[in-house]
């Protein structure tokens, strides 16, 4: 365990990823937070390993999933939202929906196609809300979220996105007709 550390805190990318293959089946906390912390790396190989790790570990480790909600890293907020998603941890909506307000553009980009792909049909005010989003990828987010879900969009909210004249939002929004 101590190695393990070790490399995921100091070695090199290629150490760090042939490290993480073979972490899928830990439960071991200190080891669960090393991993996570790699979702924050400099190299984006080493990021989608350690995601990918999280993804297809079968122990219950939403708890420290749903922690690192918290992180100050806005890479780890927004990859430990999609991978809260992908294990189909429904039990973290109340806690993703916290994450729609976020600072980060990306994370609540990743906050709503989380709850999209949780199919958090009845959280369906935070997918209107978004639509007017201050950016484009969170407008985005919402509305293909609304379509996926099948959730009705007022005409007053239609109206307000149309006279943003966004080409993709429009594409979009004419799925909905």
């Amino acid at each position: 365990m101590e190695n393990i550390s070790k490399v995921l805190e100091s070695g090199n990318s290629q150490e760090k990823i042939k490290i993480l293959e073979t972490l899928d089946k830990t439960d071991n906390p200190i080891i669960l937070e090393k991993i996570i912390s790699k979702l924050n790396d400099d190299d984006i190989q080493v990021r989608g390993e350690a995601f990918s790790s999280l993804v297809l570990n079968k122990n219950n480790i939403s708890n420290f999933l749903i922690k690192s909600l918290n992180s100050t890293s806005k890479n780890i907020r927004g990859f430990a939202l999609l991978v809260l998603a992908n294990r189909n941890e429904t039990e973290a909506i109340p806690e993703i929906v916290k994450l729609v307000k976020d600072e980060s553009s990306m994370v609540r980009s990743c906050a709503i196609g989380a709850l999209r792909h949780l199919k958090a049909k009845e959280d369906k005010e935070i997918f209107l809300q978004s639509l007017l989003d201050s950016n484009l990828e969170v407008r985005k987010s919402a509305l293909q979220a609304i379509i996926d879900l099948k959730i009705s969009i007022p005409e007053d909210k239609r109206n307000e996105i149309n006279k943003l004249k966004d080409l993709e939002m429009e594409k979009l929004i004419s799925k909905l007709k």
